[in-house]
């Protein structure tokens, strides 16, 4: 007798024996033992998962003659069903039965009973190759179905099967199966071949599998013919192509430390081993991603098919950098492995990709620039102040947010030829003009007059973010908005932040006195990005602050008005 290679030899008969797909598994048991079965079912998912196993286990189970658990294996219709040889199950290859002429043939076919089993099982795979007027033939069939007849599709393309059969159909979603049960699956038919092979190398032929158990085998099936009844993990990588994770983590910490030469020379390593390159810088890429996931995720193990010892060590790599670093490290490599795909030279575009890599470096993350900008501003001492000119000393901590309550006095009255409190003041003002403070809280500032004071109130209190007002084009109060204008994107990225963005907000309604929202427009955009969400809690805190009890108790004890309403920080 010929030999059965693995996928064939273990080939699950039962729906004990379906790795994985225990959603799939269970439903379709429940609807056998209720007698719900449908009459169209669709089986769809990737290569090797069991679709069409599934469908001849089904068929097996509709025919069987046991009163429990079926299919048993041990009947007639069971029996030739796993021989291939029953009459009453069709098995039909879409890709090569696609026209309309088969499906008329078909739909003859079915009219008569069955001849030995109880129902007449039709298995079309690859369903989604048949042609547009070979679905149509079907639709009226597969909506009023004869009661001994059933259709069972398997597609690895969902979404070219048309709505029509779709809605006709009891549809059952196959996944990959995971990277543990595939494992533990090798592991046990490694056994019963009496093969002796390591679990690094069971799972190194797993994570090949891609979560296909077909592919896996046939995988499993060509290492043990080359390794005979002991395999090594060398042997499995030399039948696979495959490459050391070790490798990959040399070559990750020198790309992350910046250590070109030692990145180079695993390279040509690599080279020399004789190695697909585009396949490895796509394995290597692979691994990249697997950091930035243990980066960013809080349960990576959950998404990386990796055992502990590996998913540990990725823990480590990614302990040690910022996850912006990791992005961008990314993205440099996938370029190259893009232009690797067009170039005669492939080898060389992933050197070229490894020394931009490791050009660009580390990157920190804009408010933490900002942040240490922020601290060395606030570190640089004051320039002396000139001869006569007062010293202004800031407060050491800002300022609650307050309302600030006037009495409404007249105004005083000096006799004619006497000297008023505004022509003193202009006598005792000293050669240097005094910081910019906050204007006098009575009167009402122009946006477009009085926005260089604007800036220079911000700069006392964020020096970087008057740098970037100063770099605004225009500037205009519409529609209870303050409109700041920038020609390009970038100008105003950082200004776009929602925590700047609030700032921004308390500062313009401090220092105009107006219950606006700031907005930041773009040119060339419809709407821009500000004037909505957290920079409308200034606003509510200011109207909590003019309405509150006690300011409305003491504007009445003292006969005066709320005139000036102040909340960002450092407010005088």
């Amino acid at each position: 007798m010929s030999y059965l290679v693995l996928a064939r030899k273990w080939r699950p008969q039962t729906f004990d024996d379906i790795v994985g797909q225990r959603p799939v598994v269970r439903t379709l048991r429940n609807a056998l033992q209720r007698d719900r079965a449908a009459h169209a079912m669709l089986f769809s998912g990737v290569r090797g998962v069991g679709k069409t196993t599934l469908a001849r286990i089904m068929a097996k189970a509709l025919n069987c003659h046991a009163t429990d658990d079926v299919p048993c294996n041990r009947c007639e219709s069971c029996l030739e069903i796993t021989k291939g040889s029953a009459l009453d199950l069709h098995e039909i290859d879409g890709a090569s039965n696609r026209g309309i002429q088969e499906i008329r043939d078909l739909k003859e076919n079915i009219r008569f009973f069955p001849v030995r089993s109880r129902f007449k099982i039709i298995i079309i795979d690859e369903v989604h190759m048949l042609t547009q007027e070979a679905f149509n033939a079907l639709l009226k069939t597969l909506e009023e179905p004869p009661a001994h007849v059933f259709f069972m599709f398997a597609t690895t393309e969902l979404h070219k099967v048309p709505v029509t059969i779709l809605s006709r159909c009891q549809r059952y979603e196959l996944s990959r199966v995971p990277f543990a049960e595939l494992v533990a699956y090798f592991k046990k038919i490694a056994a019963a071949e009496a093969v002796a092979i390591s679990e690094a190398g069971l799972e190194l032929i797993a994570r090949a599998a891609e979560g296909s158990v077909r592919d896996g085998l046939s995988l499993l099936d060509q290492i043990f013919s080359f390794g005979g009844q002991e395999i090594s993990d060398a042997d499995v990588r030399e039948v696979l192509g495959l490459v050391d994770q070790q490798v990959f983590e040399t070559l990750t910490l020198a790309l992350l430390g910046g250590d070109l030469a030692q990145a180079l020379a695993t390279l040509e390593t690599i080279y020399a081993a004789g190695v697909d390159l585009k396949r490895f810088s796509g394995d290597l890429l692979g691994y990249l991603r697997a950091v930035l996931v243990c980066k960013t995720c809080s349960a990576p193990n959950e998404i990386l098919d990796a055992p502990d010892r590996e998913l540990g060590v990725l823990l480590d790599i990614a302990g040690g950098h910022s996850a912006e670093t990791l992005y961008q490290y990314f993205q440099l490599l996938l370029k190259g492995i893009e232009e690797m795909q067009y170039s005669p030279q492939p080898r060389m575009v992933l050197e070229m990709a490894f020394i931009r890599a490791v050009q660009a470096g580390r990157v920190m993350p804009v408010n933490s620039l900002i942040e240490r900008l922020d601290a060395l501003l606030s570190t640089t001492p004051p320039p002396a102040p000139a001869v006569g000119a007062p010293v202004v000393v800031p407060s050491p901590s800002p300022a609650p947010a307050v309302a600030q309550a006037a009495p409404v006095t007249p105004p005083p009255v000096f006799p004619q030829g006497s000297v008023g409190a505004g022509q003193e003041k202009k006598k005792s003002e000293p050669l240097t003009p005094p910081r910019q403070e906050i204007p006098e809280m009575g009167s009402r500032q122009d946006v477009r007059k009085d926005w260089e004071a604007f800036v220079d109130y911000v700069k006392e209190r964020k020096r970087w973010m008057a740098h970037v007002l100063m770099l605004a084009t225009g500037r205009r109060e519409a529609d209870d908005e303050l409109r700041i204008k920038f020609d390009e994107a970038t100008d105003c990225k950082v200004l776009q932040e929602k925590e700047n963005l609030l700032l921004l907000t308390q500062f313009a309604q401090d220092f105009f006195q107006r219950e606006f929202r700031v907005r930041i427009v773009v040119r060339g955009a419809e709407d821009g990005s500000g004037g909505q969400g957290e920079p409308d809690l200034p606003q509510e805190e200011r109207r909590a602050l003019a309405n509150d009890p006690l300011v409305q108790l003491v504007t009445e004890v003292i006969e005066g008005q709320v005139v000036g309403i102040r909340t960002g920080p450092r407010s005088r």
